[in-house]
């Protein structure tokens, strides 16, 4: 029980602190959505074009805003040597990982929903399969936190975290079928591609709304399950060597 008080007071903390704080704001909503204005002016297709768009924007809100949070809460805190006391709370490793990591990715789950209801007033989203959109926002959402996690946890300032990052996801853009079709990227680009976990969470989001998922949906959760362990299990790893003897 006294571990469960302290989970909670440690994620109503984060939440207290850092959530909802201006670049969090910028990064996580207002970024994604001025892509999607970009690509949508561009393409000229006009309200026909947002269907294919919204899968994209959904996985852009969510990885840019749960990867941004974890590079600001847990980089600061290292710096500030506040996270070496935190390791010392009476609470297993992993537990208090997951407090960490749970109010980011709550606000990535939040920030998905953002463009569906923006999109709601451009587009008939009645024929959209909930079923399996809500279980890939929550995975996206998970994976995506987890290696802002393991990003936070390699590294020593926020600038580093916040450039580590965008080494990750700028590439994410173009590699990960979010607004770009993997098949017509070059033969020695698409084992790249279908190296990141957001290419699988992606194909969910494009079957789910407007399209069939080029990969069986099995395949496609079950590949961003492992991502999450390993990416959680990375990082875990990484704390026990640098911070727990």
């Amino acid at each position: 029980m006294k571990a469960w008080i302290a989970f909670w007071n440690i994620l109503a903390k984060d939440f207290r602190a850092y959530y909802l704080k201006p670049p969090n704001i910028s990064w996580g909503l207002i970024f994604p959505l001025a892509w999607t204005g970009m690509f949508f002016i561009r393409s000229g297709a006009g309200l026909d074009s947002v269907p294919a768009l919204l899968p994209g924007v959904i996985a852009v809100s969510v990885l840019f805003g749960t990867t941004s949070l974890l590079s600001v809460t847990v980089t600061f805190e290292k710096k500030g040597r506040s996270f070496e006391r935190l390791l010392l709370a009476p609470i297993p490793l992993e537990l208090l990982m997951v407090a960490k990591t749970g109010g980011a990715i709550l606000f990535g789950i939040a920030n998905a929903f953002v463009p569906v209801i923006f999109a709601a007033f451009l587009m008939d989203l009645s024929a959209v399969n909930w079923a399996t959109l809500v279980p890939a926002i929550v995975l996206i959402a998970i994976s995506s936190t987890f290696l802002g996690l393991f990003i936070a946890v390699s590294v020593s300032e926020v600038f580093e975290a916040q450039t580590f990052s965008n080494f990750f996801r700028f590439p994410m853009l173009f590699l990960c079928g979010l607004f770009f079709p993997i098949e017509p990227l070059p033969v020695w680009l698409r084992p790249l591609s279908y190296a990141l976990p957001l290419t699988y969470g992606a194909d969910v989001l494009h079957g789910s709304i407007h399209r069939s998922p080029h990969l069986p949906l099995p395949v496609d959760f079950g590949l961003l399950l492992a991502f999450c362990a390993v990416l959680f299990g990375l990082s875990l790893r990484n704390i026990r060597r640098k911070w727990i003897v």
